[in-house]
Order: structure tokens, then C-alpha cells, then sequence
């Protein structure tokens, strides 16, 4: 089975090697060794890196490497010494089989730059095959009437060596019937043919045992044998004879099945059943040709049963028999010769040299991809093929030598719009009709850093509640690059700012990873109303790229203030605050204001007041919108001289923040009496109060001098800054707005009835306007200023010098009373000395 094969592959690939190397050799400058079949792995062919003018570091340099375009890898470069050395066992005639002269070409490619250079090996003969017949024993029947002088051809012995390795000669054992002739055919092959020396006696001997030997030309001298055996038959003396002993037949490749190419003939002269003549192929004829061939046994038609392949066997020769129904049968023998024409049924292929490399998307024009070769089966014409490439493509074709091309590119390249090109090539022959195919080539670009981050969006709004739980989200930014890898993967930073001159990091941080902004702290809407952030995102390429994006964060207010009373203030005979009223007061008469302020804004700031108890709740009525005290009726004889009223002050937040103040009334006839009655002693004698009334109206007197006189000269120190910064201020810090802005402190004197106070106002034109209000009650012992102010961070020290610088001669008092979460009251004491 393995001769079979082997030898119609052998026929194809002598044919392909022969245009090969006829085509080869038209090459200048190419280098070519020569070696025998069956060397050792290892064995050195020569020295390929001096042979091309290379040096040693080349080979490492520059990849030097070796390609068989035959598939197997044959030899391979010792990277040490620059040598081609034998990589695997080489069988030459599993490479050329028949085929007098065997080269095997190799590509060796070389990197940076990327160069091809063509070696041819000279694979030599060995005489390492056995000449072998088909058969081991062939039966000859031959009546005793055969003429002597008669010819039977034999079988012919295969060698798969070549040259003077076939085979030579053939001997044959000795027997005095028969010797040997050897025949010379055109094709210079000889067949071996048993001549009949002398007749045959069936009687003397009826069987003869031959031995048939063939030598092939070696050294030393291979052999194979077969066995003949020769039956001796009575009568039937004369053998079919063929009209021609060779037949030409020329086919098409493309011949359909069933179609009758030739058909033979022969004649016996002998008659009835010796004359009867049957056609058969030989017995040596071997599977390949049986199974494209057909031989009718009565009429010597040859037809097709199989495909023809011009490319795999050119030429099938027939070796037919025609035997006789004679006993002994008598048989004649012709050959036939069957040459396939060539038509173009295989299509061009196209064949990677190099696979191809990953390309830079700034790679300059020219930059080589990958190299390749087409190539097409057939022969002439049919063989010609042209590359085409798709239009648009930024890639092209040079050709280079021997249907070798390199593909290149021809412009610029952009990964972010085609990261990977899939280049459809079409190879097309010549022809008639033409064929073609198709190979795609992937070809992968690589990333350059040219493209920055892109946010989302250029600014984001934040709304963030204050008093919320340190460390948790603000926000989370995300931003995009169009790049790949690291040159797309994105680190988010906070670029450095200030905030109430305090750096924003410290109010916030990032996460660099996924853009996830976290609150350090707590913040408080009555401090820090809206900031900004800076975010910048920069990718990890070389050199690094990057872009900012804003965060605008905005506090929203919660309800976490609850309204601070004003007026009236906490007295200094005790928790209650005390109002005096005359009993002549009518319907409507304003007994007294309560005053409260909200620290924080909008609907949470909105207050209101109730009367929540009285002792009397038909005697006295609550504004809800103003605070005003005022009677609801005439005050009776029967009311009672001390009433107690308890206030209730809400804001409009939810929830609901509120306070209470409770305020002392006492109803009595004359305006001063009930008081000083209030501030004696029981022991005191009568004789007495004169003397303290007068103290009492005294120290009222000089307190409001002393007010009216503070205030005068406020006016004029407001009067000569106002010319300078155009108002009356003083200025603190605010924590407020993040941008620090200056606030105004205004102080003006109010009456409202019976009550006189001094409003200290701050604000400005950006921020909620705060208000300080010194309230002087006529009920209090002495002068008090009471000043609230519904911020822990107002420094009052600073009003304070101030009226001290106004007042020498007075003496000021300041204390702070924790009113309630977020609000002090400051008091603020005038005595005059």
C-alpha cells in the first residue's frame, strides 16, 4: 500500500518541484547546498549567516529563522554558530519521489528590518530502498505447442531510489526452457520479458519454478526477487493479438464520468472458444488507476469511473491483457497511455510567509504588516494569478520577487475607529473562465496615548442636606477615554482649592479608582452654604493626559435651629421676665413685645407666637406674626395685680422647632409705685421712700443720657468710615459663604411703647442679615443691653471695644447664655459709674 501511494506522489511532486526549480533558478545570488537523504539530526548543511553576510548578533538581533515552504520544518539555525544544521529526518523520496533532481527551497526571514532571503538544498540519493516486485509469485500458463522464441513480459521491480540507486538489472535462475531478455521502453524504463528457448514437454515436465532477481545500481548492490511459475498446458497454440501494442489517448482533466476515452482491440486466430477473447487490466495494474478507469471486458472500451487530476498525475499508462477461452488459455498484451491536458479548475491561494504583526496607529506610511505569496496548482495561463485588495483599505500590496508580496500600510490608522482591520484579499487567475479566492488577514492595532478623559458632563450640581453622616457619598463623577488598556484606565484626583481659606480637602475626599466623592464631616448649612469642587481624571499612558471637570456643591437648610426669644430677656430677679401695666389700660393697650429670631432660612425661619397659658386668657391677647402683648378688654378692679403669661414661639420646619418665654405682668394704679414697692423691704420705714424714688429716677436719667450720648457717638464714627468704605461696618469673619465676604454691623436705637431697645444688624448682600437687639426694659434694676445674636460665631468682643472706645466712662458687662442648640444670648450691661 505504501508504493501505491508513494508513487503517485512521487510523479506530482517531481512534476511540482521541476517547474519550481526551473523557475528557482532564474534568480541571481541564490545560495544552494547539497546533502544527502537520511543525515542525522544535527548534522551541519553549511554556514548560513556568513553565506547571507551576516554576523552573529543578527541572528539574534534580528530573528533569523527558516521556513520550508514544503510544511515541514526540515532544518533550523543554530543560533550560536550561525549554521543551517538538519532538524528532522529527510526522506527524499517522500519529498520528490521519482524525480531525478530533488531541491528544497527554504525562506529565511530576518526582523527589523523585516528581509527574505531564498536558499535552495540539494537533497541527494542514498541507495537505501530495496527494489520490490507487486507480487511475490506470478503463475505463467504456456501450452507445449508455444513456439520457441516467444516473449512473456514480466513484472517490472519498483525502486524508490533514483539515478544509478534504481534499478539496473534483472537476472533470472537457471532453467534450460527459458532465459531472460531485458526490453528497453522510450521512457527509458526496462521491463523484464521470459523468453522460450526451447519447447515445452508437458510430459517430461509440466511445471517449471523460475526465479526472477532485480539489482538495482547501488553500492553495494540492493536486490529483490519474485517467484514465477510456469504451468505447461496442452493444445491451444496461438495467443490474441492486439491491433497495437501501444495506445495514445489524449483527456481533459475535466472529462466527465462514464465517458469512453479509448478502445482496444485484439484477434486470435484461432477458433471457437480459443478464439474467444476477454480483456482484463494486469494483474500488477495498482488501485489508484482501477479506481479511475474502467475496462470493458467484451468490447475493450476504456471509460472514466474517477476523476481525472492534472495536478496530481499527468499520465497513467495501462498495461491491458486479452486472454483466449482456450485450454490452455492464451493471453496478448498492449499498453495504454493516457495524458490528462491541464484546464484551469484550481483556484489561486494565498499563502502567509509571516503572520502578521500588530500595528502602532501612528505607524508612519510604508510600515510592512505582514509578507505573503500566492500561488495556483495549475499550469500556464491558469497559473498566472494577481492580489487585489478591497478599495478604501489603508493598506496595499508590493510585490517583491516570485509571486512574494508585502503587505504595507498607505495612511494614517486610528484605533478608536477600527481597532483591528480584517484585510479581504482576492487572488484571481488567468484563466479561462477565471478562478479566484479569498483570505482574510486580521491585522491588530495598537494603542497610542492620544486621546484625554471626557467627562460626562463639564459641571455637576450637587444638593447635599446639612448635618448629614460624615463620610458618606456626595456624588460620583465618571469620565470615558477612547484609548485602550492603560492608556484608557483613569485615576480621579481633587485639584486644590480653598474654602473659607481652609483647602476643599479637607472637607471632602475622592476615591481614585471609581470617581466617588465622600464627605469628611458634617456640614452646616449656617456656615458653609455652597462650594466648589475641582475634579481632575487622568489616564495612565505616556505621557499621561487629563481633564477637570466642576462639582457645584449646595447645602440645603434643615430645621435644626429652634427660634431664640430676644425680647424679653431673662431678668435678673429671676427666670420670669417682669412687665408692669397700669389698670387705666384700655382695649388694644401694647403691654409688651416678644422677639425671637431662627437661625435658619426660608420656611424653617418663618415664626410664629402663641399664647400657650394665662392666668387670665381673656385679659390678654398674642400677635402670631408680630409677638405684640396687647389687652383684649379694659382692665377691671377685679383682675388680679400679677398675671402670668406663657408664650409659646414655632418656626414652619419640619419638624417643628419651638421655645416658650413666660412673661410677668403686674396691673397696678401708678407707674412707679408698685415697683419700688417690689424693691422694698417690708422693715423699711416709710420715711424712706422718698429718697429711694429719687435714687431710682436719678439712675434712669443718667442711664439714658449715657445711651443717648453711646449712640451719638456711634453715629459720628459711622459717619467718617461710611466716607471711606460707604457704610457703617465692622468686619469678622462668616462662615457663611465660602467666599468670605465682609458683614456690616448696624446699630440703630427703636422705642416700641414702653420698651426701648438698640438693634444691632450684620449682613450682606449675599448671606441671611443677622440682627443684635439691646433691649432696655423699665422693669429692670439696671441698664441692660442684651444683645443675641443666633450664630456661635459671632465675636461679640468686637462690639464690645467698640462701644467701650465710645463709653469711657461706663462700664460694660459681657456674658453668653446658651439659649438653645446653635444659639447664644449674649448680654451686654451699661452701669454708669
Amino acid at each position: 500500500m505504501r508504493l501505491r501511494m508513494g508513487y503517485r506522489d512521487w510523479r506530482w511532486l517531481a512534476l511540482w518541484w521541476h517547474h519550481f526549480f526551473l523557475l528557482w533558478i532564474t534568480i541571481d545570488g541564490q545560495t544552494r547546498y547539497s546533502i544527502p537523504e537520511e543525515l542525522k539530526q544535527g548534522s551541519v548543511v553549511g554556514n548560513l549567516a556568513k553565506d547571507l553576510g551576516l554576523g552573529l548578533s543578527d541572528i539574534y538581533d534580528r530573528n533569523l529563522r527558516v521556513a520550508s515552504e514544503a510544511g515541514e520544518q526540515y532544518f533550523s539555525v543554530d543560533a550560536g554558530k550561525g549554521e543551517l544544521v538538519v532538524n528532522d529526518r529527510i526522506d527524499r523520496e517522500a519529498l520528490c519521489g521519482q524525480s531525478a533532481s530533488c531541491v528544497l527551497p527554504l525562506q529565511v526571514l530576518t526582523e527589523n528590518p523585516l528581509q527574505l532571503h531564498r536558499i535552495e538544498v540539494e537533497i541527494k540519493d542514498i541507495n537505501d530502498n530495496l527494489p520490490i516486485f507487486s507480487t511475490e509469485e506470478r503463475s505463467l500458463k504456456i501450452a507445449e505447442s508455444t513456439a520457441t522464441g516467444i516473449r512473456f513480459p514480466l513484472e517490472t521491480a519498483q525502486d524508490l531510489d533514483v539515478g544509478s540507486n534504481s534499478v539496473k538489472s534483472y537476472t533470472l535462475s537457471k532453467d534450460e526452457c527459458f532465459s531472460l531478455r531485458i526490453k528497453e521502453l522510450p521512457d527509458n524504463r526496462k521491463v523484464p520479458e521470459l523468453v522460450l528457448e526451447k519447447s515445452l514437454d508437458r510430459e517430461k515436465q509440466s511445471v517449471h519454478q523460475l526465479l526472477l532477481t532485480a539489482l538495482d545500481g547501488g553500492n553495494p548492490v540492493k536486490s529483490g526477487t519474485t517467484s514465477i511459475v510456469v504451468s505447461v498446458l496442452d493444445i491451444n497454440d496461438n495467443i490474441p493479438v492486439f491491433t497495437k501494442p501501444l495506445y495514445g489517448v489524449t483527456v481533459h482533466e475535466n472529462s466527465v464520468n462514464g465517458s469512453v476515452i479509448v478502445k482496444v482491440e485484439a484477434t486470435d486466430a484461432d477458433e471457437g472458444v480459443n478464439g474467444q477473447i476477454e480483456y482484463a487490466f494486469s494483474e500488477h495494474t495498482p488501485h489508484s488507476v482501477l479506481s479511475i478507469f474502467h475496462l470493458h471486458a467484451g468490447t475493450g472500451e476504456i471509460s472514466l469511473v474517477g476523476p481525472l487530476d492534472y495536478e496530481n498525475k499527468a499520465v497513467h499508462e495501462l498495461d491491458i491483457t486479452a486472454k483466449d477461452k482456450g485450454v490452455p488459455e492464451m493471453e496478448g498484451h498492449c499498453r495504454v497511455q493516457v495524458m490528462v491536458t491541464d484546464v484551469n479548475d484550481n483556484a489561486p491561494e494565498i499563502v502567509l510567509t509571516s503572520n502578521p504583526s500588530p500595528v502602532r496607529e501612528d505607524a508612519p506610511k510604508g510600515t510592512v504588516v505582514a509578507l505573503l505569496r500566492a500561488r495556483d496548482l495549475d499550469s500556464g495561463d491558469n497559473a498566472k494569478v494577481t492580489l487585489k485588495l478591497p478599495k478604501g483599505s489603508p493598506f496595499s500590496l508590493k510585490p517583491s520577487f516570485s509571486n512574494n508580496y508585502a503587505l504595507v500600510t498607505t495612511g494614517p490608522l486610528d484605533r478608536e475607529r477600527f481597532s483591528e482591520y480584517n484585510i479581504e484579499i482576492t487572488a484571481t487567475d488567468s484563466g479561462s473562465p477565471p478562478l479566484s479566492s479569498k483570505k482574510t488577514i486580521p491585522v491588530s492595532i495598537t494603542d497610542v496615548n492620544d486621546n484625554p478623559p471626557v467627562f460626562t458632563q463639564p459641571s455637576y450640581n450637587v444638593y447635599l442636606k446639612e448635618n448629614g453622616v460624615p463620610g458618606s457619598i456626595l456624588y460620583s463623577v465618571s469620565a470615558s477615554d477612547l484609548d485602550f488598556g492603560e492608556n484608557a484606565k483613569i485615576s480621579y484626583s481633587i485639584l486644590d482649592s480653598k474654602v473659607q481659606d481652609v483647602s476643599v480637602s479637607s472637607y471632602v475626599y475622592i476615591n481614585s479608582d471609581n470617581g466617588s466623592i465622600y464627605s469628611m464631616h458634617s456640614f452646616d448649612y449656617e456656615k458653609v452654604k455652597v462650594f466648589q469642587i475641582q475634579v481632575q481624571a487622568k489616564d495612565q499612558g505616556s505621557p499621561s493626559l487629563s481633564s477637570n471637570a466642576t462639582v457645584h456643591v449646595f447645602i440645603l437648610d434643615q430645621n435644626d435651629n429652634a427660634p431664640a426669644v430676644i425680647y424679653p430677656s431673662s431678668a435678673a430677679l429671676g427666670s420670669l421676665s417682669h412687665q408692669r401695666m397700669p389698670r387705666s389700660a384700655k382695649a388694644g393697650h401694647l403691654v409688651t413685645k416678644v422677639t425671637a429670631v431662627d437661625a435658619d432660612s426660608g420656611h424653617n425661619a418663618w415664626i410664629s407666637y402663641r399664647l400657650a397659658e394665662a392666668t387670665d386668657a381673656s385679659l390678654f391677647t398674642v400677635n402670631l406674626y408680630t409677638g405684640e402683648v396687647r389687652t383684649k378688654r379694659a382692665v377691671s378692679e377685679q383682675d388680679d395685680s400679677s398675671q402670668r403669661l406663657l408664650i409659646e414661639i414655632k418656626d414652619d420646619g419640619e419638624p417643628v422647632q419651638s421655645s416658650t418665654v413666660t412673661v410677668s405682668i403686674l396691673l397696678e394704679d401708678g407707674l412707679h409705685e408698685p415697683i419700688l414697692d417690689l424693691r422694698q423691704k417690708s422693715s423699711e420705714p416709710s420715711r424712706k421712700n422718698g429718697r429711694i424714688t429719687l435714687y431710682l429716677i436719678v439712675s434712669l436719667a443718667s442711664v439714658s443720657v449715657l445711651s443717648l450720648l453711646t449712640f451719638l457717638i456711634l453715629a459720628v464714627k459711622c459717619i467718617r468710615n461710611s466716607r471711606s468704605s460707604g457704610s457703617c461696618c465692622m468686619r469678622r469673619s462668616d462662615c457663611d459663604d465660602y467666599k468670605n465676604p465682609n458683614r456690616n454691623l448696624q446699630i440703630q436705637l427703636n422705642t416700641d411703647g414702653p420698651i426701648k431697645y438698640v438693634e444691632v444688624l450684620g449682613g450682606d448682600m449675599l448671606s441671611q442679615s443677622q440682627s443684635f437687639r439691646s433691649c432696655m426694659s423699665p422693669m429692670s434694676e439696671y441698664s441692660d443691653f442684651t444683645l443675641i445674636k443666633p450664630s456661635s460665631t459671632t465675636d461679640f468682643k468686637e462690639v464690645i471695644s467698640v462701644l467701650d472706645a465710645s463709653l469711657p466712662d461706663s462700664t460694660w458687662t459681657f456674658e453668653s447664655q446658651q439659649v438653645s442648640k446653635d444659639t447664644k444670648t449674649t448680654k451686654l450691661g451699661v452701669k454708669g459709674e
